[in-house]
């Protein structure tokens, strides 16, 4: 993945230890985290703020949020929810977890960014994310509340000010189109300048409120395979690793790796991702040793049918990555291109 160089270093090393020295056969490559289900807003394609009032009241407590993460041994948190920054003790939780050298990517709208930087110190272990759908139009109309695109912008423009580093996160619906996916990266790149970008296509979601507009796999890659057209993948800095983009485009095909992305939530661990919920289970030792993870993906699982989604597919491109020469050196030159 196009990563700080120090981030790759750490997280290469990580991924040898596991698979040539422990021996390990599963393994976290970030664990996803969600200390709260709460949210400021109700977007189209997140059914989380659908739970009941009384988990919706519910904040994590600090020690459990840092022990699952440190229980996963994984190098890398994705914090979400709900919206973080609503947590109460948020800080605290970015706080150790970056005491103990864990890169924290704290997933946002952003809603609450500008109020809530002081809490934070700028820290090469700390990226804020900010999740951006399109242009000012499409992005409000994505989240349900005009304005939000705006302010989204201002407090990454305020955040990069004052030293973080700042990503995006973007998720594409059928209602996009190749020149709107361009439209919105061209800007987050060249006018925004932030630091990398993240893309996904939307996932069938069951508790989501709009059924109606999520991608086919076939929908996807076309979509995809026009948006990249030209060389705009090696101009924009893409936070994926080039495998994860040819899976995109269909150039390769893959097996979903459910088990690289485990989420941890007010519930536990989730069984088999973020995206799906068979069930929770209270250790991350008992999700990995007792899911029968073989049973999940395209062609096993009808629910999983349209997925193309990063927290199944980028592991499985970064798996694939280091096990040749030829696909390490391809991400080691994107990766320079894409920052030059």
């Amino acid at each position: 993945m196009a990563m700080p160089l120090r981030q790759t270093m750490r997280v290469s090393t990580y991924l040898m230890q596991q698979k040539l020295i422990k021996r390990r056969d599963k393994f976290p490559l970030i664990v996803e985290l969600e200390p709260l289900f709460a949210c400021n807003l109700a977007c189209e394609g997140c059914g989380k703020i659908q739970h009941p009032a009384g988990v919706l009241k519910q904040r994590m407590p600090v020690a459990q949020a840092v022990g699952a993460v440190l229980e996963s041994g994984a190098p890398m948190v994705s914090i979400a929810g709900g919206e973080p920054l609503m947590h109460p003790q948020i800080d605290e939780i970015v706080r150790q977890l970056v005491a103990r050298r864990k890169y924290v990517f704290l997933c946002t709208n952003a809603l609450l960014l500008r109020k809530k930087l002081e809490k934070f110190t700028p820290s090469p272990y700390l990226t804020f994310t900010v999740h951006i759908d399109g242009l000012r139009e499409r992005h409000d109309a994505s989240v349900a509340k005009e304005g939000t695109f705006d302010e989204a912008v201002e407090a990454i423009k305020e955040a990069k000010r004052q030293g973080f580093r700042v990503t995006t996160n973007s998720t594409f619906f059928n209602t996009d189109t190749p020149q709107t996916i361009i439209e919105v990266l061209d800007y987050l790149n060249d006018e925004l300048h932030v630091d990398e970008m993240m893309i996904s296509p939307a996932f069938a979601y069951e508790k989501a409120p709009d059924q109606e507009h999520f991608l086919g796999v076939e929908q996807t890659r076309e979509l995809f395979r026009k948006t990249f057209a030209g060389g705009n993948r090696r101009r924009w800095r893409l936070n994926h690793s080039p495998l994860f983009l040819d899976f995109l485009e269909g150039k390769v095909d893959f097996e979903c790796t459910a088990w690289g992305i485990p989420n941890y939530s007010l519930f536990g661990w989730q069984r088999p991702c973020y995206l799906m919920s068979d069930g929770y289970v209270p250790t991350y030792q008992e999700l990995i040793e007792k899911t029968d993870w073989a049973k999940y993906g395209r062609g096993k699982d009808p629910r999983c049918e349209n997925c193309m989604a990063h927290c199944g597919y980028e592991p499985t491109a970064v798996l694939a990555t280091m096990g040749s020469l030829k696909e390490s050196i391809r991400a080691v030159k994107e990766t320079l291109t894409s920052k030059a």
